[in-house]
């Protein structure tokens, strides 16, 4: 059965963990200060919506990755006390799950912004 409060309270909790990935993982902040940096540069060099929007899915896309990156290593750290082996195949698969989208989001948007910047040196 549907309940406000049962939906309440997912989007509470949801926003709590939001709330803690900013505060507590200093990549995730790291990600945040270019996804500023980027979005201001997209309205100084006037992309379109389209584009725009394809900018704003790849600073989602990074910075869930990042949040999925986190989880796996706070359960990691959780479950294992000592070194081992697994353990460090999941957090540099997760890490590199990271790198990966980061460096794909670089690409897709060199895309975007290069054919703009001659309208910005103008």
């Amino acid at each position: 059965m549907f309940s406000l409060n049962k939906l309440h309270n997912s989007f509470k909790f949801a926003l709590e963990g939001i709330s803690i990935s900013i505060n507590e993982n200093q990549n995730i902040k790291i990600h945040l200060i270019a996804a500023i940096f980027v979005v201001i540069f997209a309205l100084l060099l006037g992309l379109t919506r389209y584009e725009f929007f394809a900018v704003g899915v790849l600073i989602v896309l990074v910075i869930s990755a990042e949040m999925i990156n986190s989880t796996i290593e706070e359960v990691v750290n959780l479950l294992v006390n000592e070194h081992r082996k697994e353990a460090k195949i999941a957090k540099d698969v997760s890490a590199g799950m990271v790198l990966l989208v980061s460096i794909f989001a670089l690409i897709v948007g060199l895309f975007i912004f290069i054919p703009h910047i001659p309208t910005l040196l103008k």
